[in-house]
C-alpha cells in the first residue's frame, strides 16, 4: 500500500489548516494527501424527515471533503488528493483510517488570551494512542509562518525554513523521535535546535546548605550529555545543522518558548498500556500541545 498523510477534516477552520500543511508536507515527502471525514449519522426521528433525512444529511456534508481535496488539487497541484468518508466514532475511525500511514494530522483551535490551543477530547484520544506520528496544526497556520523573513522583514515562503526543535530528555532518548526530527529538518534543509531543560534535584538545597552551589558544574554536566546523545546523530546525518541547548528550568516552559521562532516541534509519547485512569500522554507533550504556537508532532515511542 503507497504511503499517505492522512488529515482528520470537519470542516472547520483548525482542519482546513491540518489540510494544507499536510499538502506541504507532502510535497517535501513526496506521498499522496488522504482526507478522511468522519460522517455522523442524524438521530432516528431526524432521519425520517424527508428533508433533513440520513441519506441528505450524508449528502451535504459530503461536500466537506469533496470541496477541501479541489482547493487542495488547485492550490498543490503536484500532489494526490484522495478523500474518505466513514460513519462511526471519530477517534477511532482516524486511528484505523491511519493505520498505515505516515503521518497523522489534526487542526487544534486557538484560545482567547495567553490560554494557548485547544486540543478536544478526540484530538487527545487520537494522539495517546496512534502508532503513527501525529501532527497538530492550529487555525491560521500559514506557509509563510513556517519560513524566515525576508530581507524586508516580512515573512515569506519563499525564504528558508525556521528550525525544527526536538524535545528531547538525555536520560531517557529514543531513536524513533530523533530519526523523526532529523529527517524533518533534512526535508526543510532548516537547522535541528535541541532543546533539553532539566530542573535542580532535591539534593540542591543542601548543597546551598553547605555553602555550596552546584549549578554551574551541573550545567556543565547536562550540556556534555546533550552533546554525548547526538554526537552518532549528528554523524549520521552531517547535512543537518544541530543547535544544542541545555538550560535549567521547565522543559515544557522552554520548548513553548523555542515554538515561537520553530517550523514545526517535535516531542515524544511513550507507549504504555491504557490504565484505569484513562488515556495518558506525558506532562511535557501535553504542554507543548496546548501552548506551542508553531506545528507540533507528536512520535509515539516505545
Amino acid at each position: 500500500m503507497a504511503r499517505t498523510i492522512t488529515v482528520g477534516l470537519d470542516g472547520s477552520s483548525e482542519s482546513r489548516a491540518a489540510a494544507e500543511w499536510a499538502a506541504r508536507e507532502a510535497t517535501l515527502r513526496q506521498v499522496p494527501v488522504q482526507l478522511v471525514h468522519v460522517w455522523q449519522p442524524v438521530p432516528e426521528p431526524l432521519a425520517q424527515a424527508p428533508l433533513l433525512g440520513a441519506e441528505t444529511h450524508q449528502h451535504w456534508t459530503g461536500r466537506i471533503p469533496r470541496d477541501a481535496a479541489e482547493g487542495l488539487r488547485l492550490r498543490h497541484p503536484g500532489i494526490e488528493v484522495t478523500t474518505e468518508q466513514w460513519p462511526g466514532p471519530p477517534a477511532d475511525v482516524l486511528l484505523d483510517a491511519a493505520r498505515d500511514a505516515e503521518l497523522l494530522v489534526l487542526g487544534s483551535r486557538a484560545l482567547s488570551g495567553l490560554a494557548g490551543f485547544l486540543v478536544g477530547s478526540v484530538g487527545q484520544s487520537v494522539v495517546a494512542r496512534a502508532e503513527v506520528p501525529v501532527v497538530l496544526v492550529r487555525a491560521g497556520e500559514q506557509a509563510a509562518d513556517e519560513h524566515m523573513k525576508d530581507p524586508a522583514g516580512i515573512p515569506s515562503a519563499a525564504t528558508g525554513f525556521r528550525p525544527v526543535v526536538l524535545g528531547l530528555d538525555t536520560g531517557n532518548p529514543d531513536g524513533t523521535v530523533l530519526s523523526f526530527a532529523f529527517d524533518e529538518a533534512r526535508r526543510r534543509e532548516a537547522t535541528l535546535t535541541v532543546v533539553a531543560g532539566w530542573n535542580l534535584p532535591p539534593s540542591y538545597v543542601y548543597s546551598l546548605a553547605a555553602g555550596v552551589d552546584p549549578r554551574e558544574e551541573m550545567s556543565r554536566e547536562r550540556a556534555a550529555a546533550l552533546t554525548e546523545v547526538l554526537r552518532p546523530w549528528r554523524e549520521k546525518h552531517p547535512d543537518v545543522e544541530v543547535t544544542e541547548a541545555s538550560r535549567l528550568g521547565s522543559p515544557a516552559n522552554h520548548l513553548v518558548d523555542a515554538a515561537r521562532d520553530a517550523s514545526l516541534v517535535v516531542v515524544g509519547r511513550r507507549v504504555r498500556r491504557r490504565s484505569p485512569v484513562g488515556i495518558h500522554i506525558g506532562a511535557v507533550t501535553h504542554a507543548v500541545m496546548h501552548h506551542a504556537t508553531a506545528p507540533v508532532a507528536v512520535v509515539a515511542h516505545a
